[in-house]
Formats: structure tokens, sequence, C-alpha cells
């Protein structure tokens, strides 16, 4: 019987994915995010599993001599320094299927908390009082336009259900075209400032990339409608959430809400916590038990590239 690989996680993962693994792998826990730490850790691993926290930085991928493969529990790949994995010949792969269900079905959840003032709805119910009914006056999302910017799998899964579910119609904005996509919901390509000046509803969906940090700001801020919202689903930084705070406390757009933030864990004295107009959450858009054991699939992948097998989601490095 062959040696027995050893894989670095950073977090912990749904039992279906770490069965997996430990058919044929020995798992080490992270003991903490420090880089320092993970550098010792990583000295004699063949894999490392990433999710949401933690880095898999130059230095790690230096230190590592045995390291064949990176794996990314979700989408997002900011955390991997891809240039060096592909300097040293280490194979990357993630789990872009996966949580398109989970965030954009946590999208429609946050739009109609906003929409229909639920938050506060429940807020005046837990106080007895019942008169908000006739104070807080929602706003339907159907018919509405749907602004989609980023029109990845999240981003078309997001339209899909607001065109089929509310009768939205579907703007997008992205640097590729979609034809398929455009033809099966009816959806249009624009440009940043004809989807700001006319969605209802606006679904970030962008990857943080340096020339997409702080995208969203004053500038597009300020030619939305004042009765239409603005809901991240991607990364905290795309957004310039000194912008968001200002438009808020301004009531120059009618909501936002958010699962992600420019600093997280997001801090008690961040300004978005005080404010009625704002829902969020903790960054659990794809904390489903169906999206945390498909994610966790990605151990199927670490073992095809650690047995030498081509995986079926691997990162194509740019040359």
């Amino acid at each position: 019987m062959g040696s027995r690989f050893k894989v670095l996680l950073y977090e912990t993962m749904h039992s279906k994915g770490t069965e997996l693994l430990e058919q044929k792998c020995d798992l080490i826990y992270a003991k903490s995010y420090d880089e320092k730490d993970l550098l010792v850790q990583a000295s004699n691993v063949d894999a490392i599993i990433i999710r949401a926290n933690g880095a898999v930085s130059k230095k790690i991928i230096e230190a590592a001599p045995k390291l064949k493969v990176i794996g990314r529990h979700g989408v997002g790949l900011d955390a991997i320094d891809l240039e060096a994995a592909k300097m040293k010949g280490i194979r990357v792969v993630y789990t872009p299927q996966a949580n398109k269900e989970s965030v954009a079905e946590h999208f429609v959840g946050l739009a109609l908390i906003l929409a229909k003032k639920m938050r506060l709805a429940d807020i005046a119910l837990r106080d007895c009082r019942w008169q908000a009914r006739y104070e807080l006056i929602g706003t339907e999302l159907y018919g509405k336009t749907l602004g989609v910017l980023g029109f990845g799998r999240i981003g078309q899964q997001t339209a899909r259900i607001c065109k089929y579910g509310f009768n939205m119609q579907i703007l997008y904005y992205d640097q590729l075209d979609y034809p398929e996509t455009e033809t099966e919901l009816n959806a249009t390509r624009v440009d940043e400032k004809t989807l700001f000046s006319k969605a209802d509803f606006i679904s970030i969906n962008l990857p943080l990339l340096p020339e997409t940090r702080h995208f969203v700001n004053a500038g597009l801020l300020n030619i939305m409608k004042p009765s239409a919202f603005l809901i991240n689903m991607a990364r905290g930084p795309i957004w310039n959430e000194a912008d968001i705070v200002a438009a808020l406390q301004a009531n120059r757009i009618a909501g936002a809400g958010s699962d992600v933030y420019e600093v997280e864990p997001i801090t008690p004295d961040n300004p978005l916590l005080k404010l009625s107009n704002f829902v969020g959450t903790p960054h659990m858009s794809a904390h489903t038990e169906e999206g945390m054991i498909r994610m966790s699939m990605v151990a199927s992948d670490v073992l095809a590239v650690l047995e030498g097998r081509e995986p079926e989601y691997p990162i194509h490095n740019p040359i």
C-alpha cells in the first residue's frame, strides 16, 4: 500500500468532503491563519484547501516543496497567489458550480427584506407596534428592472430567478457577452452607467480584481433612481463602503444590502450597522446544507491531481 497524502485544511468543511479525503489522505488543520504558522504547517503537505479565511501566499507556496495542488472551497480566488502557483507548477482547483443557487437565492432574500421592509416590520411587531402595518409601505419586485453587475454563473442564476419568479426585465454589465443567456432571458448587455440609471434592483456579482476595487462608488450611486436598491453579493471592496453609507444616510437610494464587507469580520463601529435602510448578513450566502456539500467536493479534484488525473474544475492561470 502506497504512502498517504498530507492535506492542510485552513478550516473544517462538510463531512462529505473530508470523508472522501480521509480514504487516502491524512488531514491537518491550520492552527491559525497567521502566515508564520501556515508556513510551518505547509512545509510538508501535498495539498492545501482554503475556504474564506487566510491566504495561500507566495511565501507559503515557496515554503511547500511537496505541494501539488491548492483547492478553493468556493469560488473567489483573490486569497490565492495564482501567479506563484503557476510558476511552481502547482494546480489550483475550485468549485464554480457549487454555490450559484445558494448565493442567487440569498440575493432574492435580501431584496425582499429591503423592498417589503421586513426587518423594520419584525422590529415593530416585537415591540407590539401594530400600527406599523400602515406606516411601512413596501414595493414589489414584480415587473421591475434587475441590473446584474457581473454576469457569471451566480449573476445569471440570479437573473433567472428574478425573470421567471418576478417577471423582471434583465440588464447586465460584463466584459463578456452571453448571447445564449440573453436569448433565454431576453436580457440586454449595457454599460455600467446605463445599468445604474435604469435598474430598480442591482446585484453586484463582480470578481475582486485590481480594476474592480471600488468599481461601485459615488459616481454610480448618484445616477441611481432614488427608489432603487443595491445589494453586494460579491466582495466588500468592490463597492466604496463610505460612499454607500453616505448615499444611505442622505436617502439618495431606497436601500442597500450586503453579505460582504470591506473589513471582515465586520467591526461594531461600522456605520452600516446603524442604518435602518441597510440589511446585512455575515458572509454566509453560500452556507446552505446543499451548497456546503457541493463546495466540499473540491476534495474530489484535489484527489484527482494528487493521483495524476485531470481535475474537473481547474483554474487555467494566465500565461
